[in-house]
């Protein structure tokens, strides 16, 4: 959601790759916002789903995750490619996708199982499998298997992870590319997003039908490249200036009647309108309203965040509000800064998040507590997750 990032002395360095090893705290606080959001949007029938950002403009939390995503790989991997070699960067992103790759595998595996068993533990209520149409899975294992290894079978819901991978896998020739020119790293990123909305350039989700990934990693890389142009420094910061700034807040207002689905059920102008533009805000293949929506809701967060996110770092005031605000800014960045078992944990908690909806029922007090109890579990993964990356066993103990 935010270009804040790029107010580095690394990214402000056009012709030399990122130099920060320590993520900017803007990055891990607006990834933290963003996972909350998407945790919120994967619980069924969850009425906080009704005030994210997805509500109110044509981009949403996806964009904030994947364009953060750019901007960390930069970090992570840009300065590998600059200071070792190409190959060793290349082996470097690699790893990450093997990661990626076994983290998308266990996730499905995890939660096919999970709605198996809830259908037998429950056999007259809600079909759990159907919900997430995974029947194709079950009535036909040994070929599903197959093309759940191969990405060949990427069931909705499955699909933001692949998208990732295939995005990572992209980087490295995307930066050799940009060794010969940046512009032509641009041209390059640019020609792909355009094959994917006007050219057909898709993945197939699954065998038995022409159903392509739902987020074509094609279109959607133009945002996560963006991000990573800004780290690395091929892309300036933004210059901070009054007029962009209200051009940025005129194009959010403006689009948001489009958006709000209070408006589009009572006004058939706005309905038909969208209509006409639905393949300017299409999801699947990143439309280009989308990201226009997105670079200026980016630029409006940056601003108002202030040099180094000054505007959302805590008081040097030890009143308790001060307080109990640097806990929860510390939970979000540390939930920002563990992003990967975040998301999976959060994709996994989302769908028995929804579970205890249908058995406790929807109420203003289960939609509280429930919605906390799941923000409470990720908190408690992003420390888990940092404590073992820590790997405390290899510390010296102390006397």
């Amino acid at each position: 959601m935010t270009l804040a990032s790029v107010n580095t002395p690394a990214a402000n360095a056009v012709n030399t790759p990122v130099q920060a090893t320590v993520r900017d705290p803007r990055l891990d606080f607006f990834r933290g916002i963003a996972m909350f959001i998407i945790l919120i949007a994967h619980v069924p029938g969850d009425w906080l789903a009704l005030w994210i950002p997805a509500r109110f403009g044509f981009s949403d939390a996806t964009e904030t995750f994947v364009f953060c995503s750019g901007m960390a790989s930069a970090i992570a991997f840009g300065k590998v490619f600059r200071d070792r070699s190409w190959f060793l960067g290349t082996a470097r992103v690699a790893f990450r996708c093997w990661q990626v790759y076994w983290a998308h595998i266990g996730l499905f595996f995890a939660i096919a199982m999970t709605m198996a068993a809830l259908n037998m533990l429950f056999p007259d209520g809600r079909d759990y499998i159907g919900q997430l149409n995974l029947y194709p899975f079950f009535k036909n294992t040994q070929a599903q298997l197959v093309g759940i290894f191969t990405l060949t079978y990427v069931p909705n819901y499955f699909d933001i992870l692949p998208m990732y991978l295939v995005i990572l896998a992209l980087m490295p020739f995307v930066i050799l590319v940009a060794k010969v020119h940046k512009l032509l790293a641009g041209i390059f990123v640019l020609t792909l997003w355009g094959f994917a909305n006007y050219g057909g350039l898709s993945l197939p989700a699954e065998p038995w039908s022409q159903r392509a990934w739902f987020f074509n990693p094609f279109g959607w890389q133009l945002v996560f490249f963006t991000g990573f142009a800004f780290m690395m420094g091929w892309l300036p910061a933004p210059p901070k200036s009054r007029t962009l700034f209200w051009l940025a807040v005129a194009i959010i207002v403006v689009s948001l009647p489009y958006a709000y689905f209070r408006v589009l059920n009572t006004v058939p102008f706005f309905m038909e309108g969208r209509k006409e533009i639905s393949d300017l805000i299409a999801k699947s293949n990143f439309g280009i309203f989308r990201y226009i929506h997105f670079l200026a809701t980016a630029y409006v967060a940056w601003v108002l965040v202030g040099p180094s996110g000054e505007n959302i770092k805590s008081t040097d005031s030890n009143s308790a509000l001060a307080w109990v605000w640097r806990q929860i800014l510390a939970a979000i960045m540390k939930v920002g800064q563990q992003s990967l078992a975040v998301f999976i944990a959060s994709m996994y908690l989302a769908r028995l998040l929804g579970v205890a909806f249908d058995h406790v029922g929807r109420t203003h007090a289960s939609m509280f507590y429930i919605n906390a109890l799941g923000f409470g579990l990720l908190i408690s993964v992003a420390y888990g997750a940092g404590w073992f990356k820590s790997q405390p066993w290899r510390k010296k103990k102390v006397h």
